[in-house]
């Protein structure tokens, strides 16, 4: 659903008359989809666009730019800027050959995931984390697309669990920083949510190994994922990429990006300040977290269809589909 990054970053494109055609003329492509709510700082596009340059053609890679080409090139990320919304920022550009494509030539991707650690056992979930490493079958840790998705093995090279150090009162931010070379649809808020049960004692570091056998878990238990609202695409990795940015959209995008931490830090203050004007509550016998009684074991809980269950589902919808599309052409 519309407004999207996207479709912001389409408008400001139309806009601005850099737009080469329309979108699919533009050979457009993304180098990964992230939820709504969910951030990023490190999100790679690539398109065709206008050019002060001649003679380019698709390999501005191959040579290298003067100081002189460089300077006639339109400065990319300073003219979209000024007409992009306030949370929507291009950070750089770069030239690259005609054959590029942002989502299959990405060596790897980086997540990170923020969270306060209150009560969070962080050793049994670093034990859990470590887990993940390697390549496996996520499908347990995914939501499944049986009809576009076939292969649910993805390599993990990196699973980490450190301290921000940054305190709010008596409670400490953390962050789980994930680096492998492609994700599933919900993987990583899939992984968060068991490691959070984890963390809570409510299941064993053991959990993920049961939920990476499918041969003994072929079907996902119920679960919810972890809230999307922490979750930041941190980079993308590619071969041979350098993005640029001139140092009057360098200086503007980091005031800007100043401007809006202090705003959000105001707020902050504001509701500490309103936390301060509370009554503190008497945690001399505090209640038991009814969260916590009320889980019930992954293990044991209701599951969702397997892969081969889905994908029969969706190949006889396909044969329902052709026959009736069959018989109408008949009649």
């Amino acid at each position: 659903m519309e407004p999207t990054v996207e479709s912001e970053i389409f408008k400001a494109l139309e806009r601005t008359k850099l737009l080469v055609g329309n979108k699919e003329e533009s050979r457009y492509s993304r180098c990964g989809r992230t939820d709504k709510g969910v951030s990023s700082t490190g999100q790679v596009i690539s398109l065709y666009l206008r050019s002060n340059l001649k003679d380019i053609g698709g390999n501005s890679t191959e040579r290298k730019n003067s100081a002189s080409e460089e300077k006639c090139e339109i400065d990319y990320v300073r003219v979209l800027n000024r007409v992009l919304p306030k949370d929507i920022r291009v950070i750089g550009w770069c030239p690259v050959p005609a054959d590029f494509h942002a989502r299959f030539g990405c060596l790897s991707r980086e997540y990170r995931y923020f969270f306060w650690k209150r009560n969070l056992d962080i050793l049994k979930m670093q034990e859990a984390a470590a887990k993940f490493i390697g390549e496996h079958d996520f499908r347990n840790f995914c939501k499944m697309d049986a009809a576009n998705v076939s292969n649910y093995r993805r390599k993990i090279t990196n699973f980490n669990i450190s301290s921000c150090n940054e305190r709010s009162n008596d409670d400490e931010l953390w962050a789980v920083t994930i680096k492998g070379s492609a994700f599933l649809w919900h993987q990583v808020r899939c992984m968060i949510a068991v490691l959070f049960m984890v963390g809570q004692g409510l299941e064993t570091p053991s959990i993920v190994d049961a939920l990476l056998d499918t041969s003994k878990t072929p079907r996902k238990p119920q679960y919810n994922m972890a809230p999307e609202l922490p979750l930041v695409l941190r980079s993308c990795e590619f071969e041979n990429i350098s993005f640029t940015c001139s140092l009057e959209a360098s200086k503007a995008v980091t005031e800007h990006l100043r401007s809006e931490y202090h705003n959000y830090m105001l707020q902050a203050a504001i509701h500490n300040e309103a936390l301060g004007c509370l009554c503190s509550p008497d945690n001399s016998s505090p209640e038991p977290d009814r969260k916590n009684r009320g889980h019930i074991p992954l293990l044991l809980r209701q599951t969702e269809p397997s892969y081969e269950e889905r994908l029969a589902k969706f190949n006889a919808k396909g044969i329902r589909r052709r026959s009736s599309v069959s018989s109408s052409g008949n009649v």
